[in-house]
Formats: structure tokens, sequence, C-alpha cells
């Protein structure tokens, strides 16, 4: 899997990219979280999310926001990293210019980014949001959410708790024109651990799959 250095708003880009041999395939981009927290595109959550969709015949791009790793620039509040991760879905639909179906997944702070970017890009079809930090962040700019997607979320976790994620599903379930899926890991805690990282994953492939035969009909 090549290595990438792709322009970004205060400099240069790290990321990773795993492109498809088919050229009209669809396209993900999967986002870390807190940088200021450890948080990078290695992380184990963020790893298992792009090999999830990659196995599933997405070409898909993870990459480090401003101030981690190789990527230039200085943590921004969220405000830069949104304008990050708009610069890599310009960078990986720039590569990819026949793909017909765009998704964007995140993990904690790479949720709440995520679902800022969906209001911004149309062009988005779906989102994964795993452990949104409900607790934290405002989630209210999602009005309405533009996009269908699924939420997921461990029954355990003690940094975004269950029944914050629960009060942002039922918001956004009031909301005309879209279908929020909401699935609970059963003893997972935020960081999700090997047993259920693997259910986690299973749950994104399903619901994907079950989305991407939905729009071929």
């Amino acid at each position: 899997m090549p290595e990438v250095i792709f322009p970004g708003p205060e400099g240069r880009l790290e990321g990773r990219y795993h492109p498809q041999k088919d050229r009209d395939a669809p396209i993900a981009i999967v986002l870390h979280p807190h940088p200021q927290f450890g948080g990078s595109m290695n992380q184990r959550v963020v790893h298992k999310l792009h090999y999830t969709f990659y196995n599933m015949g997405f070409t898909v791009l993870r990459f480090n926001f401003r101030g981690v790793g190789r990527s230039q620039g200085e943590y921004d509040q969220g405000i830069g990293e949104l304008s990050d991760a708009a610069s890599a879905l310009d960078y990986l639909q720039s590569m990819n210019t026949g793909s017909k179906h765009c998704w964007v997944a995140g993990f904690s702070f790479g949720a709440w980014i995520g679902m800022q970017l969906l209001m911004r890009r149309p062009e988005i079809t779906g989102f994964i949001s795993v452990a949104p930090p409900a607790n934290m962040y405002d989630f209210s700019f999602l009005a309405p959410c533009p996009s269908s997607g699924l939420i997921i979320n461990g029954s355990a976790d003690r940094v975004a708790p269950p029944a914050d994620t629960v009060s942002l599903v039922n918001k956004l379930h009031d909301q005309k024109g879209i279908t929020i899926t909401h699935e609970v890991v059963e003893g997972a805690g935020h960081f999700f651990d090997d047993e259920h990282l693997e259910t986690m994953s299973d749950s994104v492939k399903g619901y994907v799959r079950r989305r991407l035969t939905e729009n071929t009909r």
C-alpha cells in the first residue's frame, strides 16, 4: 500500500492510499481520533476500518491530520482538520474520477469531523461514525443530516457514553429522507479490543454491503 503525500491547507498531508484495480471502484476516506491524544492514521480502529472498506472493493485513503506524523501544520480545534479532510477527499476524487459512490468513515474525533464533511460535500453517499463523542462536541450542525449512515458504539464506552450516542441518534431519527442505523457492540469500550474490533468490522461490512446492493438494484 503506497505512502502518499498530498497538498493540504497548511502544507503537505501524509496518507496511505490503497487503490483497487477497478478504476470505477467506490471510494472511502477514513478519519482518525483526536491528534492531541495519540490519534493517528495508524490507530487500530482506523486501520481496521481502512481494510474493512478495501476488502469490500473500495479504493481507500486514510491520512494524518495536520501536525501528526509527517503532516505539516498544527492542531486547529477541528476547524483546520475539517479542511484537511476536504483536501483528502479532493485528492482521492482526483485519482478516481469514475467512481460513483463516495463514503466517509471516522472514529471518535474523526467521526465528528466526518459528519461535518457530510454537510459540505453532497457527493458523499454514506457514512460510518464509530464512537462519535456526542458528549464532547456539538453535532447540532446535522440539521438536516444529508446522508444515511451507520452510527456504532460500544456499550461500555466511558469516553463517549452510550446515553449521549443514543440522544444523537434519536435527534437524527426525527429527520425525514434519511435512515440512521444504530448498532451497539456489547461489552466494547471506546477503543474496541480484538474481539470487539472484529464485531465492529462485521457490522460495518453488513451495513455497507446492504447499502451497495440497494444502490445497484
